[in-house]
């Protein structure tokens, strides 16, 4: 069965048969990527672009290790050493890229809407590997496999996601993508640090984190984003490693059972204390590991492959 969607611009409006499809895929790549030889043919031929703006290391590799285990070509981008350093627009660079003949582009980039954009400019296939502060839908996916993975389901699961939600694509993309799994989620920041309209979401808001996190299956923590931030939004790192970070006096009326996850990188001591990052309760490196098969997932079916095929290769 293929995807109803040409593109994986985000997960708003992408259906549940869309999604569970994507982690279905992902988890017979999972298997495949469990053999001595982690390599199949199923995108041989193709060529796929990384398109990366901003600086990324487990979604820039994740992506290109997916890419080498499908079999695919890579060709890798980078702004900093191409010609926008000397003027060329967005629209030419894809456009020039695609006159070399490539199938499909992965793109980051920190503008919201340039996957998007990048649709009206490109017969190429787009994924977004996170654009702005809007999406970061393999991110999500992979968070949702982790998820199932653990609990064999996704339906009536807790979600607390704790952070800075206004600056954070990845907690866009799980809202979205959670909610219509039939996730409970609760987005948990400062006021300053939650986004205006968060109603749109269907998503339980609070600024206590103890609210949050009780009875939570899942608890979620995001980076705080200094770089993108402007001062006032909070007054003090060690204040809002009070309230905020998470560390094990705070998990102590918490069910054995919930799960720790960050889509990283860790500001150890800071959302996140180094004995619950690296404790039982933490999936982390597992997140790691499925954002190599979710990939592999996107890419093959967006690139013309059916469910059920890829047990076979």
């Amino acid at each position: 069965m293929p995807l109803g969607i040409q593109h994986l611009l985000g997960l708003h409006g992408v259906s549940e048969n869309d999604i569970q499809l994507i982690l279905d895929t992902a988890d017979n790549f999972y298997e495949v990527l469990q053999r001595e030889i982690k390599l199949v043919p199923t995108l041989r031929g193709k060529t796929v672009v990384n398109l990366f703006y901003e600086n990324s290391t487990r979604t820039r590799l994740s992506f290109e290790l997916a890419e080498k285990r499908l079999s695919a070509s890579p060709l890798n981008f980078s702004a900093s050493t191409s010609s926008v350093k000397k003027g060329e627009t967005l629209k030419d660079t894809i456009r020039n890229i695609e006159a070399m003949k490539i199938d499909m582009v992965v793109v980051r980039h920190s503008s919201p809407g340039v996957p998007y954009f990048l649709t009206q400019c490109t017969d190429a296939i787009i994924i977004n590997a996170g654009d702005g502060f809007h999406e970061h839908p393999t991110q999500a996916l992979l968070d949702m496999m982790t998820i199932r993975r653990h609990f064999k389901k996704l339906a009536g699961l807790k979600v607390a996601i704790i952070g800075d939600v206004l600056h954070s694509r990845v907690a866009r993309s799980n809202a979205w993508g959670m909610k219509t799994m039939g996730m409970d989620v609760t987005l948990c920041a400062p006021p300053t640090l939650m986004p205006q309209h968060t109603d749109s979401l269907g998503v339980t808001v609070t600024d206590n984190i103890f609210e949050a996190i009780e009875g939570a299956d899942v608890i979620m923590l995001l980076r705080l984003q200094l770089e993108r931030q402007t001062s006032g939004l909070f007054p003090s790192v060690r204040e809002y490693r009070e309230l905020y970070g998470v560390d094990l006096e705070k998990l102590v009326n918490v069910p054995d059972h919930t799960l720790i996850m960050h889509p990283g990188p860790i500001n150890r001591g800071i959302e996140l204390a180094s004995n619950v990052a690296d404790s039982e309760r933490s999936v982390i490196l597992d997140q790691v590991t499925n954002g190599v098969a979710v990939r592999m997932a996107a890419l093959y079916l967006l690139g013309g492959g059916e469910s059920g095929d890829e047990e076979h290769v």
